[in-house]
């Protein structure tokens, strides 16, 4: 099959500002907070919410394009800004009066809002930030459609990159400053992500709370400041290259969060990410 006849993607965001809570008025203050935990108030917060989306189709020869830019932003400002913009979800929007305003359904939403798009563009993906360190994604794959969640964590930690049976020079001519003996370190930023079926109550696919503790008790406060070549029984015989931290954290994480890992990503650097992903 030509390269011209493949369909292309492209992805274009669009933000809002919204406010929700995660409470029932129907329910009472002792239900809402045995449904929501730590989350539950009856008052609103607010997020400066940023959507992706990912749509999909063939180059038209016509225009060059896949979609009009403009025809896909008209489309996202009727459907979703419109709506969405300086509202409370719970309040001003019908849809999410009896159910939780969560990252999860508010993706499940927007996805029905967008099912038919301009020109015959097929919708294939969504991502909705509703913080730096928390946001969701809803994919199209062979087997339907996929949901994760995604939380980010830090922890500053050092190593050294050094194979024991090389010789120093050869040390120096494969890892350079990184060898240096005293080693050297970095603000890590890990991002994990876990899949799963949002609770019909909740709307929730897992309990943040037990995510970030798992992840804490597993890796945070294990690897926060740390010489991850040195302090850590793990790395022991190994060299400790952001490619084997990020496989070790994926091993220890793997069938201990709550829902399905299914991406653990390591950014040692602005430059250097290291991702491992369920096959």
């Amino acid at each position: 099959m030509d390269v011209w006849d493949w369909p292309v993607k492209l992805c274009r965001k669009v933000v809002f500002s919204s406010g929700h809570r995660y409470w029932f008025n129907h329910l009472s203050e002792e239900e809402n907070r045995k449904l929501f935990g730590k989350w539950a108030s009856p008052y609103n917060h607010g997020h400066n919410y940023t959507l992706f989306v990912s749509v999909e189709g063939k180059v038209q020869h016509e225009t060059g394009m896949v979609v009009n830019i403009k025809r896909i932003d008209d489309v996202l400002k009727e459907r979703v800004v419109r709506q969405f913009d300086q509202k409370s979800i719970n309040d001003e929007i019908p849809h999410f009066a009896k159910i939780s305003s969560s990252l999860e359904n508010l993706l499940l939403y927007f996805r029905e809002l967008l099912s038919e798009m301009p020109d015959g563009a097929r919708l294939t993906g969504l991502k909705l930030v509703e913080l730096p360190t928390l946001w969701a994604e809803l994919n199209k794959e062979k087997e339907g459609w996929k949901m994760t969640l995604t939380r980010t964590y830090e922890f500053a930690a050092s190593h050294r990159l050094h194979v024991p049976q090389m010789s120093e020079a050869e040390n120096i001519e494969l890892f350079g400053k990184c060898n240096n003996a005293a080693g050297h370190g970095h603000n890590y930023i890990l991002e994990v992500s876990v899949s799963g079926e949002p609770d019909p109550k909740t709307g929730m696919m897992v309990d943040l709370g037990a995510l970030d503790s798992t992840v804490n008790d597993l890796v945070v406060d294990r690897y926060d400041h740390r010489n991850l070549s040195e302090d850590l029984k793990e790395f022991r015989g190994k060299v400790a290259t952001s490619e084997v931290v990020v496989q070790q954290i994926w091993e220890s994480l793997d069938g201990q969060v709550p829902g399905t890992l299914e991406r653990v990503r390591l950014l040692e650097t602005a430059r250097n990410i290291f991702e491992v992903t369920r096959p």
